[in-house]
């Protein structure tokens, strides 16, 4: 069960000194531990809540390289950002993929049509023609690509490419931290830092875990503050100085029932002027987003948040009928943490980039994360092993493979032994894809164990939902290695389930209840009240 591999964890924070301690479990945190732990760093990592609880499971599920900033001239930061958004596809290929923007420019918009083709053909030469080359379109070609834009608003159109995640956000994040601990890391969930003391050479953090109650101190040479939007509140409580600050920019999408039948995605400029989205999300669509300034991380969906992108998406697409919050299956809120330096007071949010900034105390051994983007972790990764190194922490192993899919010899292997034993004619056909893209995708190596649960039993190779596609293997395998501990995790982290059905459609589900059996045992009833309590 997820519950013995967790408590063990928590265990071992207590007994060993480490290297170096991560607070935060988000992509920072994430990359960090992986990238470290890969070269033999002893890391401890611990988050408040979920790994990938915050920031990191809000966002569009997209990969890209930053065309927005180009309005303001930030060349070398969209160069940056399309060269790691190019070095994602390569590494993770299965995960990471490319996929075409639809993009409207509606009559009276402040730009012509063609000004903003040619800085779609700009972007993809800044980026390197990684991707296909971007198409200008008139009104009439906009609407044989689409039959759901709206197009008596509309005065032209363009066609360009960025990346997108297969699976969500959430577990994509997840998935560095199962690789940190492979390699050693002893990484929790639902473990606070409520403070944090440099004494005697040494960090001593004070935690505690969040399920029992139980105080642990966890002692380390260095200090990641990789706490996302909270990274400022960490460092009050450690009394760290920083040039950085947040500030935060809240952001809402809304998933409903499929509103168009394109695999693109379909852009357009909102009524505040920018960018808004209607994602395919599998059976689904995801739209939005909202850009509003608030002053905390803990934020909420609002009424005017629903109003603004119902109203944006009646007003751009042609649907049957209007939507409304019935259509609304599920929404995702979370703040972006951008990061400023100095006196954060009349900073203009507006013009600020997510670029990332880390903050090194090299006297006190203490980095700060601040900002940052799931397109640029490789080198968030990459950048936080560079200074733990010149802090004087050994590296034991020397090692790049700390990221992407496994080698092209072991998939060869795998999609060989799932077409001998006819994996994919076992793929039920309510499924949106067949089982070896998805095994290979979600699980990577251990997509072998996958098949040898199956080859055990075929009534591993059933669906135990109704309305969800996950196998018995599936949620045996989440078990065994996901660390799930609240049925939350499951549902909306390491799957999207909560993200694309509705709670009434499968909270009475038998298999529902089985599923909490298998990850949690006993206590599998008392984590499925936990979780219908918690959406009442």
């Amino acid at each position: 069960m997820s519950l013995n591999l967790r408590n063990n964890n928590v265990r071992k924070l207590a007994e060993r000194d480490y290297d170096v301690g991560i607070v935060g479990g988000g992509i920072n945190g994430a990359v960090a531990a992986a990238a470290l732990a890969a070269r033999g760093v002893r890391v401890a990592l611990i988050d408040k809540g979920d790994f990938a609880g915050g920031t990191s499971s809000q966002s569009s599920n997209l990969a890209w390289g930053g065309i927005k900033y180009l309005e303001k001239g930030d060349l070398p930061l969209v160069a940056g950002l399309c060269k790691s958004r190019n070095h994602l596809m390569k590494s993770f290929p299965s995960t990471v993929k490319e996929i075409r923007f639809l993009t409207t420019v509606q009559r009276g918009f402040r730009m012509p049509a063609i000004l903003l083709y040619f800085g779609a053909l700009l972007y993809w030469v800044i980026g390197r023609f990684a991707t296909e080359a971007p198409i200008l379109l008139t009104r009439r070609a906009l609407g044989r690509r689409d039959k759901r834009i709206r197009l008596d608003t509309a005065r032209a159109g363009f066609e360009y490419s960025d990346c997108y995640l297969h699976d969500n956000d959430a577990r994509f994040v997840f998935n560095f931290i199962r690789k940190a601990m492979n390699y050693g890391a002893v990484a929790a969930n639902y473990v606070s830092a409520n403070d944090a003391n440099f004494q005697d050479g040494g960090w001593h953090v004070a935690a505690a875990d969040e399920i029992t109650g139980e105080r642990i101190e966890i002692q380390c040479n260095v200090l990641i503050n990789a706490c996302g939007p909270e990274v400022d509140l960490l460092n009050q409580y450690a009394d760290q100085k920083t040039t950085y600050r947040h500030v935060f920019s809240k952001g809402v999408h809304l998933i409903i029932d499929r509103a168009v039948d394109s695999p693109r995605i379909l852009a357009f400029f909102a009524s505040d002027g920018r960018l808004f989205f209607v994602i395919p999300m599998g059976p689904k669509t995801c739209i939005g987003t909202t850009d509003t300034e608030v002053d905390d991380p803990a934020v909420s969906v609002s009424l005017q948040d629903r109003k603004f992108i119902l109203d944006n998406a009646n007003e751009m697409l042609n649907l049957e009928k209007p939507l409304t919050e019935v259509d609304i299956i599920a929404e995702r809120c979370g703040v972006r943490p951008l990061a400023v330096s100095g006196n954060s007071d009349g900073a203009n949010w507006v013009e600020l980039s997510r670029k990332h900034e880390i903050e090194v105390d090299e006297q006190r051994r203490q980095l700060s994360i601040f900002g940052g983007k799931l397109t640029d972790c490789l080198n968030v990764g990459e950048e936080v092993a560079n200074i733990v190194a010149s802090l004087g922490v050994q590296f034991s192993e020397d090692t790049q493979r700390w990221y992407g899919e496994p080698d092209g010899d072991l998939k060869e292997e795998f999609l060989l032994q799932a077409r001998l034993m006819g994996l994919d004619d076992m793929t039920d056909p309510r499924s949106c894809e067949p089982l070896t893209d998805r095994f290979w995708r979600r699980y990577g190596a251990h997509a072998f164990e996958m098949l040898e649960l199956v080859r055990e039993d075929p009534a591993n190779a059933v669906r135990l939902m109704e309305h969800a596609e996950y196998l018995r293997c599936e949620i045996e395998m989440a078990g065994r290695l996901e660390m799930i501990t609240k049925l939350e995790d499951f549902l909306r982290r390491r799957s999207k389930i909560s993200l694309v059905v509705r709670d009434s459609d499968f909270i009475d589900d038998p298999g529902l209840r089985e599923a909490c059996e298998i990850l949690f045992g006993n206590e599998g009833d008392a984590k499925l009240q936990e979780y219908v309590e918690g959406t009442n």
